[in-house]
């Protein structure tokens, strides 16, 4: 330790004296400087350790989320040398490279680069979080990997990599390749996305990540072109697909571990015109959502609840893809879940795994559709079943009729709002009798982005105190950091039954569900907008159909 710099941080009150004595301690044992050892333990600050050395040492400290990074600076390192030693280049000056790292009694790093790059390097001080993103901003997610396996590519003599001579099943199952992949899905998992799109256009491939629903492209190195068909190959491999087949769509799944938590990984490939695209969808294996946690408003949680506890009748979640019905159907068979019930489920894909209920996958290519399974379910006396959705008039009649015959029914449909389910129910050919007298609840909703909390700020607009995000890290600056549901419920009433019967249009049903006290979505998401859940950006943007 540089001279009493131990003793100043406990007198700046950055570490406490039982902490000094403890990092004392530990560092001795490892071998490794004390300060490493206090950030290592987050006994202090990190911020603040490296401010009070920099102090010390005459080394200006950072904020590489504030600072401006010269792209002269990234172009004079290479992505293997600051990868190697968790450095930053910030600037380039008259031979000057002004470089930030993290651990201050390292100085190897520095007499390296200037050792093989010919710079004199002044060292400034940032946190180590803040360096590896950096990193990933400025020379792409697994950068360092590109890197290794670029070097080690067959090249012609004026240096271009040999393309033709490339074995994509021997590249699929390099270690470098492998680990690439990994890396993209590691990061894409850690920034919470629920899609990754690999996409191959005449200018080069883009990696593209969808986050609380809207898609962020994501930093590649520009070599990754060059390997794009292994990457495909890697993903075909992991997802059990053919690797030799590039003219037809394929898909699969995988389950990974990442961290301590288990993945399945949805992989659907598409040939297009400059090669195979690729969607990986990211599910967890374990669906932990209640409806507590959806964002229902203190309502429509009580009128659903009550709703779902009914012995018989179905009850529709309606909505276009990628509108949270799935999650609300889960999060209902979650509350209902219980030993004194047999809760059977038809689905496609099946999504989550819930422990002791029963589910089965649909597989149109041998004949088990959600029809066929829909008569096999019921010769097992479930209590509750939820069918994925009801895309024919046989599987509606199906459904409906086991409503009638004593079952709670849970499903979807594909309709812009609840009042049109109805609607939609008859114009497949279902008797508006037997909707009428089955349904109990026609639901809809979409997802809005939910304002992040640790950058939330106020504003007045028009007098009127709202709310926004000012952007940090934890929500990537996008000012959003999760999702909520914005909701409607539409009871089936006798009024309402009446109108279903008498076959009245979306519109007729819908004010009489409205004058009968339902809120409406629009009605939801401004109610979340008074309450600093979210943005009017965000209703208008979900609900302008």
């Amino acid at each position: 330790m540089l001279g009493n710099i131990d003793r100043i941080l406990v007198e700046r009150g950055v570490l406490s004296e039982e902490h000094l004595r403890h990092a004392a301690e530990l560092a001795a044992r490892r071998r490794e400087p004390l300060v490493e050892t206090i950030v290592k333990e987050r006994l202090a600050k990190e911020e603040d350790v490296l401010q009070l050395l920099g102090e010390h040492q005459g080394v200006r400290f950072v904020n590489l989320k504030e600072d401006v990074v010269e792209e002269a600076a990234v172009k004079a390192v290479s992505a293997r040398l600051v990868s190697h030693y968790s450095v930053m280049p910030v600037s380039l000056n008259g031979g000057v490279l002004t470089l930030a790292v993290s651990n201050p009694m390292d100085m190897s790093s520095t007499e390296d680069i200037e050792t093989n790059l010919g710079f004199r390097v002044e060292r400034v001080f940032a946190c180590r979080d803040d360096i590896a993103e950096a990193i990933r901003k400025h020379y792409g997610v697994g950068a360092d990997t590109v890197a290794r396996i670029m070097d080690d590519m067959p090249r012609h003599e004026d240096g271009r990599v040999r393309r033709e001579s490339h074995d994509l099943s021997k590249m699929a199952e390099d270690a470098s390749v492998v680990k690439l992949v990994n890396q993209l899905f590691q990061q894409a998992i850690h920034d919470r996305a629920t899609d990754i799109h690999f996409e191959l256009f005449d200018d080069g491939a883009v990696v593209r990540r969808r986050i609380d629903g809207v898609l962020h492209d994501t930093k590649v190195p520009e070599d990754i072109n060059v390997l794009y068909p292994a990457l495909v190959s890697r993903i075909k491999l992991m997802a059990n697909l053919n690797i030799v087949e590039r003219r037809l769509p394929q898909d699969g799944r995988v389950r990974v571990t990442i961290g301590r938590k288990q993945y399945d990984l949805r992989v659907s490939i598409i040939p297009a015109l400059h090669g195979e695209n690729v969607v990986v969808r990211v599910l967890p294996t374990t669906m932990l959502l209640s409806l507590e946690d959806l964002g229902f408003s203190t309502q429509n949680l009580e009128l659903m609840t009550r709703l779902i506890e009914q012995p018989h009748g179905v009850i529709f979640v309606t909505g276009p893809t990628g509108s949270g019905k799935s999650t609300t159907l889960y999060a209902c068979l979650s509350r209902l879940n219980s030993a004194e019930r047999k809760i059977i489920t038809i689905e496609d894909p099946v999504e989550y795994e819930i422990r002791r209920i029963m589910q089965t996958p649909v597989k149109p290519g041998i004949g088990l559709t959600f029809a066929t399974a829909l008569r096999s379910m019921l010769r097992h006396d479930p209590d509750v079943m939820m069918v994925g959705e009801v895309r024919d008039l046989e599987t509606a009649e199906i459904t409906i009729q086991s409503a009638l015959t004593g079952h709670l029914v849970l499903s979807t449909l594909h309709t812009n709002d609840a009042a049109n389910g109805a609607v939609r129910l008859v114009d497949m050919g279902v008797d508006p009798y037997l909707v009428a007298s089955s349904i109990r609840a026609f639901t809809a909703q979409r997802l809005v982005r939910v304002i992040c909390k640790d950058c939330r700020e106020t504003v007045t607009e028009d007098g009127k105190t709202r709310y926004r995000g000012a952007g940090c890290r934890k929500c990537n600056s996008t000012w959003y950091r999760g999702r909520v549901a914005l909701c409607e419920i539409l009871v089936a009433d006798e009024n309402i039954r009446k109108l279903i019967m008498a076959k009245a249009s979306g519109d007729e049903i819908r004010r009489a569900s409205e004058s009968g006290g339902m809120t409406s979505m629009t009605q939801d998401g401004w109610n979340k907008v008074e309450q600093g859940v979210t943005t009017a950006d965000e209703v208008l943007r979900v609900t302008s159909w």
